[in-house]
């Protein structure tokens, strides 16, 4: 199989929510409107029907409309990653596919939960979906919602296919991290090009400045300018300045996080005035009593 090329992008990547209008259904005049802040922002990458957009509460066929409707939003003017993760080997393969049918850069593919494979049932995973589909691959590892942890030698050996070009490393283990990058340099980057990014806003910056490409953010739903600069800045050296803002922003790093993502990131977005709060069960509105501390975040972080 050819090998679809995808520079590498580099910065601030939105894991962006899913707006959905009071009743539950989705709100896509909101996501349009969303993707073009991001545009307009300096946002690297929208990265579609991930953990953050509800991906486990979307139907197949609400999953492929927003894909497409992202890509159609997009129009060319950023890239669209889309998430293709299952479970199901067969479901991720036909979801990658429809993605790449209708126009995503890259897919999003998560290690399968639940079902607990082992690491060699991990690589046969992800190569089964890179054999079938030529479409630029991140791998996802977020074990704190799978379980089942992608291992660094199953990520080097998965590095080596053509389709797989990076990694969403949501682990939040910075030491971890730094030697994944060691081994990428090492035994990727001589022969390809190989993303990492941060899946956590809090420990993101710290993994940029060792060797990271930037991250894929909850952060950046709320304040894409400010995201986008941090990661310009970080990638470029500016560190000081990189620092500055990470600062300021840290308090929502953290309280985006009082309950289950996306919770209180669709909070404050509709408290800026973005998009509905409304999230699908078992997601429930935030505690009346946790309103005052994201507020007080967002005053803090310069949103309001």
């Amino acid at each position: 199989m050819p090998n679809p090329q995808l520079t590498k992008i580099r910065g601030s990547l939105v894991a962006i929510v899913t707006p959905m209008h009071d009743d539950g259904s989705l709100d896509l005049d909101a996501l349009k409107r969303l993707i073009d802040w991001h545009v307009e922002s300096g946002t690297a990458a929208i990265v579609v029907v991930g953990t953050t957009g509800e991906s486990p509460t979307v139907s197949v066929e609400e999953h492929r409309l927003l894909i497409e409707s992202t890509v159609k939003f997009a129009a060319g003017r950023i890239k669209v990653i889309a998430g293709t993760g299952a479970n199901s080997t067969r479901e991720a393969i036909e979801l990658t596919q429809y993605a790449k049918d209708v126009g995503a850069d890259a897919c999003l593919s998560v290690v399968p939960y639940y079902n607990k494979p082992t690491q060699e049932g991990l690589f046969q995973h992800f190569k089964a979906i890179a054999d079938r589909v030529a479409l630029p691959m991140l791998l996802y590892n977020v074990p704190s919602r799978t379980v089942a942890d992608l291992s660094t030698d199953v990520v080097l050996r998965l590095a080596q296919l053509p389709n797989v070009v990076g990694i969403k490393d949501a682990t939040g283990d910075l030491a971890r991290g730094t030697e994944l990058l060691r081994r990428v340099r090492a035994e990727v980057q001589p022969n390809k090009p190989f993303a990492v990014y941060s899946g956590n806003d809090d420990s993101a910056l710290a993994l940029t400045l060792v060797g990271g490409d930037g991250v894929i953010s909850v952060t950046a739903n709320v304040a894409p300018k400010a995201m986008a600069d941090l990661y310009r800045h970080a990638l470029s050296g500016a560190i000081d300045k990189a620092l500055a803002i990470n600062d300021q922003l840290s308090p929502m790093h953290f309280k985006l996080f009082v309950e289950a993502n996306p919770i209180p990131a669709k909070w404050v977005l509709a408290k800026l005035g973005r998009c509905g709060a409304t999230t699908r069960l078992p997601m429930t509105p935030m505690s009346a009593s946790l309103e005052p501390v994201v507020e007080s975040a967002m005053r803090q972080s310069g949103l309001l």
